[in-house]
């Protein structure tokens, strides 16, 4: 399945959140690909991002990542980079973007 996510940067935060990116822990991509993630790209507009994931269950995915320590050090991070966050709760499968159009 394909799910499409909104988070927001921090306008003075951009620089710093694209740091971060640019060294993503291997331990957490790993971590990603073991919950079921097959890809996973975001594109930035200002301080909006849109997330594109690939994965069998998203559902499954986050409970596997939820509370597994390097994803929680990670998201303690972006929580100071981010004013709208990846939701990682149990409701958070539901947080995906509707499906307006595809070609």
């Amino acid at each position: 399945m394909r799910v499409a996510l909104h988070t927001k940067v921090r306008a003075d935060r951009i620089e710093a959140y694209e740091e971060a990116h640019r060294e993503v822990p291997a331990e957490l991509a790993a971590a990603i690909r073991a919950a079921g993630a097959t890809s996973w790209t975001i594109w930035r507009s200002g301080t909006d991002l849109f997330h594109l994931l690939e994965c069998a269950d998203y559902a499954a995915l986050l409970a596997a990542l939820d509370r597994l320590p390097v994803n929680t050090a990670w998201q303690t991070r972006m929580a100071e980079l981010l004013d709208v966050v990846h939701d990682y709760s149990e409701g958070g499968a539901d947080a995906g973007l509707p499906v307006v159009w595809e070609l």
